[in-house]
């Protein structure tokens, strides 16, 4: 799951159209910038799995920190305490929260089971879709057209006129995601933790978008 998360943060707009899309992404994507970090401190652990029967290369085999609900749901409470203490937005903060702990059930739906549900020695959970690559694509496509529809929608008054800047995030969104579909296997996690860590140029590049419709 890629694009799906970002068509979330896309949706979100639709219910706090006041909070910037760059914020929208970052809740959405919250676990998926957190856990390249934890890899690359060896607090969590993957390998490359090139032979995997579904569609991705990786073997997620311990990341209950990032990616446990248990902790997922601390995550949301978190994120959405501090936004809240920030800005003083309580409608915005529960919707940001309730985007954080979406990224987990977005995720249920395509991975094997390898989700935990707790830290420790949890059962792990994932209804198994990336064995269909036609039925993850289509899925994500959905679930994409639908975020910007609802974005562009929100943002009306402009949407005929929408910035280059933001046909271009989503043109490159789309690059990325079948890149990583049908592009090569990684050589390493180190080499995934770093591209990870890209995506936080994402949520600049929403922030920027966001302001010019």
């Amino acid at each position: 799951m890629f694009i799906g998360h970002f068509a979330v943060g896309f949706a979100g707009k639709a219910a706090v159209p006041k909070t910037s899309l760059g914020t929208l992404f970052l809740a959405a994507q919250f676990l998926d910038l957190l856990w390249p970090t934890l890899l690359l401190l060896n607090v969590e652990h993957a390998t490359v799995a090139p032979d995997a029967a579904n569609l991705t290369p990786i073997d997620f085999t311990d990341y209950p920190i990032s990616h446990s609900l248990l902790t997922v749901l601390g995550w949301g409470l978190l994120f959405g305490l501090v936004y809240w203490w920030l800005q003083k937005d309580g409608r915005a903060a529960l919707v940001l929260g309730l985007l954080v702990v979406s990224h987990w059930f977005l995720d249920l739906i395509v991975h094997v089971p390898d989700l935990p549900l707790y830290p420790g020695n949890s059962p792990k959970v994932g209804f198994g879709l990336w064995n269909s690559v036609a039925g993850t694509v289509l899925l994500e496509g959905l679930l994409f057209a639908g975020g910007i529809w609802l974005y562009l929608r929100t943002k009306r008054a402009a949407a005929t006129q929408a910035s280059v800047a933001l046909w271009v995030l989503v043109a490159f969104l789309v690059l990325v995601y079948l890149a990583n579909i049908f592009g090569p296997a990684p050589t390493n996690m180190t080499a995934v933790a770093w591209a990870g860590q890209l995506q936080w140029l994402l949520v600049v590049w929403a922030y920027w978008a966001d302001r010019q419709i």
